[in-house]
C-alpha cells in the first residue's frame, strides 16, 4: 500500500509540473492555443485516472481493514485527500443531484471563491444561463451511464464569464449509494463563438470613489429627466418612462423593465409599460421581453404583489422573469448575470415595479446598487399621475 501510495504521488507532482509548463506555453504562444488545449485535455484524462487509482486504493484500505482501524489508515485518507486538493488541474466531483461534494484548490480559483463556500452548492449555478441547459443534459447522460461526455461550456459568476471544456466522468464508489462524477475543467477547444460586450475592468469597477461618483451621476441625470417630465411642457408618463428606461440600460446596466399598475387592483393588472435594452439587442428579443405579461414571471410580480425589493447578484432560477414563445426562460436568451427589481413607490403605495438587468460578464450588482435603484424607483412612483379609480 505504502509503495502505491509513493508512485501516485510522484506522478501527481510530475503531472503538475507538465501542466504548469502548458500554462507557462500557453502564455507564450497563444497563436499555438489548439495544440496547447488538446494536451491540456489529455493531461486531464491522465488526472481521472490518477484520481481513480488513488479512489482503489482508498477502497481497498477500508475493505481490507474489517477491524479496528490502524492508525496508519488515517494516515492514507489524509494524504489522498491532500493530493486531491493541491492537484493542479480544476476538478470538481458532483453528488447524483449535481451539487457539489469535493472540490480542490485549482478548481476553487476557477469559479473564484474558497472551497467551503462552494461545496454544497449546485454546479449548474456557476454556469452561464445559456449552457446550462446542456450541461444538465450531458451530466444526466454521464449518470445513467452512457459514458464520458467532453463539451464545451462558460462559466459566470460575479462579473466576470470564461469559456472552459469540461470533461465529465462517471465514477461508482463502494462506500457511495448513488454514482458520482468528477467534472475536470480546462481552457476551451476553440475560440468563443459569442465574444458579447468587454467585461468591467476590475481595477476601476473596485475603486470605492468611482462608483460612487458613477451612482450620483446616474441619480443626477434621472432627477432632471423627471423634473423636466413633470414641469411645463414636459412630455407626459409614456415618455417619461421610456426615457428613464433608456437612461437607466445606457449608463447602469443592460437592459431595464418598468412594468405599471394602472388600476388599484393589483399585480394582475399591471402592464409592461417600457422596456430598453443594449444598442446590440435584437428588435425580436427587445419585442418578446415587452409582450411577456409581469403577472406570469416571479419577478416583478413578487415586487408588485409584496412591495418589497428583490437583489439577485447571481441568478440561479433562470425562469424568474417567465419565457419567450418558444419556452425558452427570457434571463437565458438576455444572458443575464445578476438582477434587482424594485416597487415604484407612489403617495398610494406600490405603482409598479423597476428591474435592471446585467448581463453575466459584467459586474454584479450590490446592495449599494439596490440602495440607489430603490430611491430611484419612489422618485419614478412619486412622478407617476394618479391613477383613475377602479
Amino acid at each position: 500500500m505504502s509503495e502505491n501510495l509513493t508512485g501516485l504521488r510522484r506522478e501527481i507532482t510530475a503531472l503538475g509540473e507538465r501542466v504548469a509548463a502548458l500554462v507557462s506555453t500557453h502564455a507564450m504562444y497563444p497563436d499555438d492555443a489548439r495544440g496547447t488545449a488538446e494536451a491540456a485535455l489529455a493531461e486531464l484524462e491522465y488526472a481521472e485516472r490518477l484520481l481513480g487509482e488513488a479512489d482503489d486504493l482508498l477502497g481497498r484500505a477500508q475493505s481490507e481493514q474489517p477491524g479496528p482501524r490502524r492508525p496508519g489508515d488515517d494516515g492514507d485518507r489524509i494524504l489522498l485527500r491532500a493530493m486531491f486538493a493541491e492537484l493542479s488541474v480544476p476538478v470538481v466531483l458532483l453528488d447524483h443531484d449535481g451539487h457539489i461534494r469535493r472540490i480542490n484548490n485549482a478548481g476553487a480559483a476557477q469559479l473564484g471563491s474558497a472551497p467551503g463556500y462552494l461545496t454544497g452548492k449546485p454546479f449548474a449555478h456557476f454556469v452561464d444561463l445559456r449552457r446550462r441547459a446542456t450541461m444538465r443534459s450531458w451530466l444526466a447522460s454521464v449518470l445513467r451511464g452512457d459514458g464520458p461526455a467532453s463539451l464545451e461550456s462558460r462559466l459566470a459568476q460575479r462579473g466576470w464569464a470564461e469559456d472552459v471544456h469540461l470533461t465529465l466522468t462517471r465514477l461508482e464508489l463502494p462506500t457511495e449509494a448513488q454514482p458520482l462524477v468528477l467534472v475536470a475543467m480546462s481552457p476551451p477547444m476553440s475560440g468563443s463563438e459569442e465574444e458579447g460586450p468587454a467585461p468591467l475592468e476590475p481595477e476601476v469597477e473596485d475603486q470605492v470613489v468611482v462608483l460612487a461618483a458613477r451612482r450620483l451621476d446616474v441619480l443626477t441625470r434621472m432627477t432632471r429627466l423627471l423634473l423636466r417630465s413633470a414641469g411645463p411642457g414636459g412630455r407626459g408618463e409614456p415618455l417619461a418612462l421610456a426615457d428613464a428606461a433608456e437612461l437607466l440600460a445606457d449608463s447602469y446596466a443592460d437592459w431595464v423593465i418598468v412594468d405599471v399598475c394602472d388600476l388599484p387592483t393589483g399585480p394582475d393588472a399591471a402592464r409592461r409599460a417600457a422596456v430598453a435594452g443594449p444598442p446590440d439587442a435584437p428588435e425580436e428579443l427587445t419585442r418578446e421581453v415587452a409582450a411577456a405579461a409581469p403577472r406570469d414571471s416571479g419577478i416583478p410580480g413578487d415586487v408588485l404583489g409584496g412591495g418589497q425589493s428583490l437583489l439577485f447578484p447571481l441568478i440561479e432560477d433562470e425562469g424568474v422573469l417567465g419565457h419567450a414563445a418558444s419556452g425558452a426562460p427570457l434571463l437565458a436568451a438576455l444572458g443575464a448575470g445578476s438582477l434587482l427589481s424594485v416597487p415604484l413607490r407612489g403617495s398610494r403605495g406600490v405603482r409598479g415595479a423597476l428591474t435592471l438587468i446585467r448581463r453575466s460578464n459584467r459586474g454584479s450588482f450590490r446592495l449599494a446598487d439596490l440602495g440607489l435603484i430603490e430611491e430611484i424607483g419612489e422618485h419614478i412612483g412619486l412622478a407617476l399621475p394618479p391613477r383613475p379609480s377602479a
